[in-house]
Parts: C-alpha cells; structure tokens; sequence
C-alpha cells in the first residue's frame, strides 16, 4: 500500500498526461486508454462493481481490480486529476479522495447494454458482424467488449492471466481495441474429445467432461445459467456496450428451452437481437422467415433487426428482396454487407472439413490432417508467403512436399497412434533430413523418443508408447496439470521477437537445442527443440510463425524457399489481421445503417 501511494504521489505531481503513447507498454488496458493513473488514486476503492476481493496464497484478502477500466476512460483520468488539483490533494489517502471518487463514479459509470448477434445457420457471418460492430463502436470512442456466453472449438487461446477461452473472442477483443480478452468473455468453452464427449472449459479453467445427455441434462441446467448470468453482469459493469454472438441457430426447437447461447443468453443480459443471413449460400429469405417462425411468439419480439450478409455483385440489388422480406416477417433489415475478401482465423475445424489445399505459391507445405487436429490457426501466417499449404490424410499425398507440419491435437497419443496406423511414421522418418519438419505443441510432443501416460490422462492407452523418434525427448504425463501461459521472447538463432502461448498437458524432457529463449517471470527459459543438420523444429508455443523471423527462416529450409522469400517483404501476422479488422470494419460501415443500430442497442428489451 504504502508504494501505491507513492506512485500515485508521483502521479498527481506529474499532472494529466492522456494517452502516453511514448510508454513503452502502451496500450496496457485499450487503444486510446488515458494514461495519468498507472496507479489507481482510488485504490483500494472496495467497490463490487470495479473489482473484487480475492484471497491471497498467504491467507491474506486482496482487493482485486485487474479487470477495471474506469480510471483509463479518456473522460474520467482528465477529472479526476483536475478534481485533485482544484483540491489540492498531495497524498491518495487524504480523506477527500472518496469524495471524488464517488462524484467521478456517479457522473461516469453507468451500466453497459448488451446486444445479441444472432445467425439464421452455423456460418453467417455471426463472428465477423460482432467484430465489426465492436470495431465501429470502438472508433466512437467506447469501450467495447465481445462475448460469446458458450462456444465449441479446439482454436483457443490463452489469456494474460492464464485462462483458455476461444480463439475468436480474441480476434473481436483485438476489434474492441482491447489489449488483451479475458475469461469473462467466453465463460463455457468446449473442446471436443470424440466419441460425443467435450471437455467443458469454465471462466477460462478445465471444469469437466459432459456428453451430450450430460452437458444438456445437468451441467445446462445446473451451473450454467449462473455462469452466463455473473459474466454478463461483470462486463456490463465494465464496458459501454457488450456485443455478444449467437451460437448456430437460435432455433434448434430441439433444445430451444436448454439453449444458453442464443436467445437464453439475450434474455439474461437484456439483449435485442439482430439476425444475420449469409446470403451466399441461397436461400437466404427462406432462412431468415424460418428462423423467425421457429422461434416462440414470445421472443420473436427480441428479434430487432436483419442484417443480409455476403452479397456479391451489387448488394442493392437485394433492396426489393429485404423489402418482401421486411413485410412478411415484421422486422427491418438494416445492413446489405458485400462479400469482403478476408483474410482472417477460421473458427473451427469445421472450417477445414473439404479443404485440400490453400495458396497456389511455389514453396509446398504439407499438414498432417490429424483426426483431433486442434490449433490450427497456427499455420495461418504461413499464407502471408509464397505457399501452397495441403493437409493431408494419407502418406502418398507427401510426395513432392517442400516441408511438413504435425499440429497440435487434442489428444496426443490416439493421434500418434492414427499416425501409425496410416503409415505416416514411415513416411515422415522417408522424409527426416530431406525437407524441413516442424512439430507444434502435440505434434512436438509426437517427434520425441516416448511418450509415458501410465495412468492414462491422454486417454485409454496408459503405459509407454513410441514416438516417431526424430528428438531425443521424452514427454511425460504425471498429473493433470495443465499449462496455459502466453510467452513472448527471441528466437535464439536471429535474437529476433517470438510471441505465442501455451495450451498442453504433459511435461517434456528435451534432449536437443533449444529453438527459442521465452521471458518468464523467473528468466530466461529455454524452450523448443533444433537440429539444423536434419532440419527438424518442434516447439510448444502455438503462434510461433506469426512473427516473420522464425517463419521465415523454416521456410528458406525449403528447396528454393530463400529465392521465394527475397521477393517479399516480411510482414507481421499481427498487422495483417489488423488491416482486415479494418477493411471489415469499412464494408459494414457502408452496409448497414448504424443509426438504426445504435437505436436497437440503446432501447434495449
């Protein structure tokens, strides 16, 4: 307490600073954030709308404000230091600092509205509507966050804190302008493990596995509307506008009165809904009047809008069709979104099912299709060269391969054994030394000597397995403990940055050089296994290819991979899903009428 006070100290004395973009960690909460206060003056300020009480390792209470934004709006850092100065407060525990906060509070916080994207089929655009909205609002000045109450993908990410939720709610974080997402943002996350069973993932923490019968029968009704409800309340708490996004369609009659991610989750928060219709894939006024019927009497009403998405051509060509269609259902449209080329992550493996091949470039990359494939956006930096990515499910589909990549999985040692099974070992040892071979997380677990389950937390194969032996490792499975960090560092060969995280069980004995030197909280750590004179990388960090140094240098292993790369310009993943953000963002801004969606936000249900 007394070094918060300090710094706070130091804080008023400096004076209303704004924006510090010259701070080497700037943006720490969100783009546009006011940077007076790095310490809250208010801390600890004790109130349940801003934070919580956590208890400390030691025993101790802690007063919790991680999540808090209030002190950065733009508005509220600029008041409260002049408040402090017309006061001529020195010391943050003169006793007129709670006058000022609670003037401040009263003037400025508010609770925030939600609204509910909804789509009329899986695929209708629900993810990329919700980050465009959040980009359009956060370019208004607001601080916006997504949220998406249920979520089923083995794209996760991890989150400054350590928590797992789904790889898109990162993307529309990143849309938000937010620095980084958080649990709160996707609070049920499930992740596939085959035969009808999911691993549930709540508030960013394995929580356990459901079937379907289980997950609806009790898990639905029992803990989950509680989970949904305190995370909706927490962010609207927090942020000007919660824009949330549907899951499938909203009119599964099936399970309609167990849906937590639809019209259940816009009734919670106090939703309005939009509908939208990917036109491309025809048909998309019958979806739309479907959808619409389906869903009971009652809550048609919640429905405030339709937004016809991925039109191609000239999208007022629809004008007339979204006039019927306004007719008949009762609800305006508001948006004709054109098809925009993007190049953004894909969701889930769904996205992959029929997918052979993408890029047309002359450096051959092939991915090893596993059956519990899990990560694989990955491999999307790779589509910033000059390549041709192929995934592929049987050996004889590698002859003529420039590299390979084994991904990460949901299950390690069932897809060593497929791996196997197919005949792929054989292939891939054929291959060792001749082109480059890269393993990720699970897949790099694959490459080393063994593998030792002996009581079967991968799964029912317990016991030692080999591995395809290209490392002299060892992974180990003891306990379930699970890592999920982020980790940011160098890759030793170039001392250039790496960024990524960690999403694994199972421990891993390295027996090589090291491919990167990862910052953590203890030191430099080594991570990663090389050995240059077999070309063969293996690393646990997913993400490693989005920084152009290390993906760079994989590739130039290829046959004239290097003659490839001197007609580029290394380009960082980052900035690129940044520009496509934006062109996203512009194409709804010209599609929709967004005064008529700041009027269905702000009228509510």
């Amino acid at each position: 307490m007394d070094n918060i006070a300090k710094k706070v100290r130091e804080e008023i004395e400096r004076g209303w600073v704004g924006s510090d973009k010259g701070c080497p960690y700037h943006p720490c909460h969100f783009t546009g954030q006011d940077c007076t206060f790095c310490y809250c003056p208010f801390y600890p300020c004790m109130d349940e709308d801003l934070g919580q009480i956590l208890r400390s390792k030691r025993g101790s209470d802690l007063w919790d404000c991680t999540y808090c934004l209030f002190i950065h709006r733009p508005e509220v850092g600029r008041h409260v230091m002049s408040e402090i100065k017309k006061a001529g407060i020195t010391d943050p525990r003169d006793p007129r600092m709670e006058g000022i906060r609670t003037e401040a509070k009263g003037r400025f916080h508010k609770e925030g509205r939600a609204i509910m994207v909804l789509g009329a089929t899986s695929d209708a655009g629900k993810s990329i509507t919700v980050a465009a909205i959040c980009r359009m609002l956060h370019k208004r000045g607001l601080v916006v966050a997504p949220f998406k109450s249920q979520n089923m993908s083995l794209n996760s990410k991890v989150t400054r804190r350590g928590y797992e939720i789904a790889m898109i709610q990162t993307l529309q974080s990143k849309a938000a302008g937010l620095k980084g997402p958080d649990e709160h943002m996707n609070p049920i996350l499930l992740k596939p493990k085959g035969d009808r069973v999911s691993q549930v993932v709540v508030e960013g923490e394995p929580y356990g596995d459901f079937d379907v019968k289980s997950y609806y029968g009790e898990f639905v009704p029992g803990p989950a509307v509680g989970i949904v409800r305190r995370n909706i309340d927490f962010l609207k708490k927090r942020y000007d506008y919660v824009i949330m996004e549907g899951a499938g369609s909203p009119a599964e009659i099936n399970i309609y009165d167990r849906d937590i991610a639809n019209i259940g989750a816009a009734k919670l928060a106090g939703a309005p809904c939009v509908l939208v219709v990917n036109v491309e894939w025809g048909g998309s006024f019958a979806y739309a009047v479907g959808t619409v019927k389906l869903i009971p009497e009652e809550d048609r009403g919640m429905i405030k809008g339709v937004i016809l998405n991925n039109i191609r051509g000239d999208a007022s060509r629809m004008a007339s069709g979204a006039e019927e269609l306004e007719r008949i259902i009762g609800i305006p449209v508001i948006g004709l979104v054109p098809h925009i080329g993007l190049e953004l992550p894909l969701e889930d493996s769904e996205s992959l099912r029929g997918m052979k091949s993408k890029g047309t470039g002359k450096m051959v990359i092939s991915v090893i299709r596993l059956p519990k494939i899990a990560n694989f956006t990955d491999l999307d930096p790779l589509y910033l060269e000059d390549t041709t990515v192929r995934f592929v499910t049987r050996p004889e589909e590698l002859e003529g391969t420039g590299a390979v990549i084994i991904p990460g999985t949901k299950n390690t040692v069932d897809d060593l054994a497929w791996v196997k099974e197919t005949g792929f070992d054989k292939a891939i040892a054929g291959l060792r030394g001749r082109v480059p071979i890269l393993g990720i997380c699970g897949g790099y677990q694959m490459m080393g000597r063994s593998l030792e389950d002996p009581e079967g937390i991968e799964g029912p194969r317990q016991g030692a397995v080999e591995g395809l032996g290209l490392f002299d490792n060892v992974t180990r499975w003891k306990e379930y403990r699970k890592t999920t960090t982020q980790a940011e560092g160098t890759f030793i060969r170039t001392g250039e940055p790496v960024t990524g995280y960690e999403i694994h069980m199972g421990v891993t004995e390295v027996n090589e050089e090291p491919l990167f030197s990862i910052d953590r909280l203890q030191g430099a750590e080594e991570e990663g296994s090389f050995r240059e004179s077999e070309m063969l990388f293996g690393t646990y960090l997913h993400g490693a290819l989005e920084k152009p140094s290390f993906r760079r240098f994989f590739l130039s292993h290829i046959e004239g991979g290097r003659e490839a790369l001197s007609a580029s310009i290394p380009k960082d993943y980052d900035d690129h899903i940044e520009e496509n953000i934006e062109r996203l963002a512009i194409a709804f801004e010209g599609g929709i009428d967004f005064d008529r969606l700041m009027e269905i936000m702000e009228g509510g249900l």
